[in-house]
């Protein structure tokens, strides 16, 4: 089994900045894929961005494109989101998740462990 922990989030006001860590335990995640989704209040859990095992493919929701950015220290067994310029439709609770496969996707349901999840809120 894994656990992941998420933090960093946290209140933040539209046009700042945060980033978000992800460790994980029990097991090296090195050689898996790990992702970031987001679910906000009445919305669908959506895809946010996702990295394969060593960091050379990288896929990201339109919306957070060229603003947000994943990476991960496989030293460390954690990964990574900087999130710039945040808008208030950022405003979600953030989930990262990984599955026992190197290649990188956007579908949720490939993911077989999730953390618990940190709230970011972006105020006007």
């Amino acid at each position: 089994q894994v656990q992941l922990t998420e933090s960093g989030g946290g209140l933040v006001q539209a046009g700042g900045s945060l980033r978000l860590s992800c460790a994980a335990a029990r097991r090296t995640i090195s050689a898996w894929a790990m992702a970031w989704f987001r679910q906000a209040p009445g919305k669908e859990r959506e895809f946010v961005a996702t990295i394969n095992y060593d960091s050379m493919t990288t896929y990201y929701a339109g919306s957070v494109k060229d603003r947000f950015t994943i990476y991960r220290d496989n030293a460390k067994n954690t990964l990574y989101l900087q999130m710039n310029n945040l808008k208030r439709e950022d405003t979600a609770v953030y989930y990262c998740a990984t599955r026992p496969n190197a290649d990188a996707t956007r579908d949720h349901w490939q993911y077989h462990y999730w953390g618990q999840g940190t709230q970011v809120t972006v105020s006007a």
